[in-house]
């Protein structure tokens, strides 16, 4: 059972199915549905919608060629990284709505044999001595069932909706430390842009940081993060956080001072980034945001998420004989933790370390300036945020 249809638990899905296990797939939404996202895919998710089944579809969808990312100072200083210095075979990031995204990957997972019900979210869970054994599904019109799984699967994101069912009982393996929400993320795709043709920008100011990349359909995709005071001292309205927190961004000003919000805005409170429980109780594992939020600046969140869902369906795979016959959850939750361990937490802490610069425009402007004068030092600090 995979609760959230997004690309971790789609990814999961996908790999559990093709292999015969039996998945079903529970998402809140009916897609295609809008998403708060950079809708950056870098050129490593490509080598994953491959093994997926679905990089042509993906390629095919009229998603923008991002040929590099180019870092703005606050003053106007820049520093750019090419978009072929990742993945394999000179491959170009992709700028695709996670509408257009998300909506195809739940299409291959149904044609992999998955199990897919939407608008149906997860009301409750079912526990037996301490351990999740399924969750209690609610579809839109109220009806309820039971859905019985040997594992489960919290791929709801941010929101980490069964993660904080399992605190709110007080069952969790690590209790998580509550912080308050410092920082709000904005999302708005926009008509009239200035940015130039294939490359995503990603401009820093005082508070936080905001990225700007090309999408299907002729449209930009802006998003961005602001202090939570900043934005109460804006009355939460998103065009005056805009005007007067990232428009102190010379780059961003100059680029979006004719731009219109061609799509409702979305916004979202984030109470910070980092590891998050990646085995809130026995019975359950988290993948994707769930699991770990990482920095959107390093334009690694998509290519985390499917290595998340990956990595959870083979650790599953691996141990579904003793699953099957009542034990082995120990031994899978611990091999999945030391693998997740394995592949991302450097580059936790790598994109760590880049946010305290990220967020003071000063120290910012110095990185920048530093950075800017080696290729060798750009490149291994931009691998740092995938290894």
């Amino acid at each position: 059972m995979i609760a959230g249809g997004g690309p971790a638990g789609a990814c999961a899905a996908i790999h559990l199915s093709v292999r015969g296990a039996r998945v079903l797939l529970a998402e809140q939404k009916r897609f295609p549905r809008e998403k708060l996202c950079g809708e950056f895919i870098s050129p490593e998710c490509l080598e994953h919608f491959a093994r997926l089944g679905c990089e042509e579809r993906m390629l095919s969808a009229g998603g923008a060629r991002l040929l590099e990312t180019v870092f703005y100072a606050r003053g106007g200083g820049r520093v750019s990284v090419p978009s072929e210095w990742f993945g394999s075979g000179g491959a170009t990031a992709l700028g695709l709505s996670r509408a257009e995204m998300d909506a195809q990957l739940l299409e291959r997972a149904r044609e992999a044999g998955v199990s897919v019900l939407e608008e149906s979210h997860a009301s409750g869970l079912l526990m037996d001595n301490g351990r999740v054994r399924g969750v209690q599904l609610k579809n839109g019109s109220g009806g309820v069932q039971d859905i019985h799984s040997l594992v489960t699967i919290d791929a709801t994101g941010r929101t980490r909706a069964l993660a904080r069912r399992v605190e709110k009982q007080g069952l969790e393996n690590h209790p998580a430390r509550k912080r308050p929400a410092r920082l709000v993320a904005f999302k708005a795709h926009l008509e009239g842009a200035r940015a130039a043709e294939g490359n995503c920008e990603i401009y820093f100011y005082r508070g936080g940081y905001g990225g700007l990349s090309m999408v299907e359909g002729g449209l930009s995709n802006l998003c961005f993060i602001a202090s939570a005071r900043d934005v109460r001292a804006c009355g939460n309205e998103p065009e005056k956080v805009l005007r007067e927190v990232v428009f102190k961004n010379r780059r961003a000003a100059w680029t979006l001072e004719h731009a219109r919000a061609a799509s409702p805005w979305l916004a979202v409170s984030l109470e910070g980034f980092g590891r998050r429980g990646l085995v809130p109780a026995d019975g359950l594992l988290a993948a994707g945001d769930a699991a770990s939020f990482i920095d959107p600046f390093t334009g690694s969140g998509m290519l985390m998420a499917l290595e998340s869902g990956e990595l959870a369906a083979q650790a599953i795979l691996k141990h579904l004989p003793a699953l099957r016959d009542g034990a082995g959850f120990e031994k899978l939750s611990g091999e999945y933790r030391t693998r997740y361990k394995e592949r991302f937490q450097s580059r936790l802490r790598a994109c760590a370390a880049l946010r305290r610069a990220a967020f003071v425009p000063r120290l910012a402007e110095i990185m920048i300036f530093m950075v800017g004068a080696s290729d060798r030092v750009r490149r291994r600090l931009a691998r740092a945020t995938r290894r």
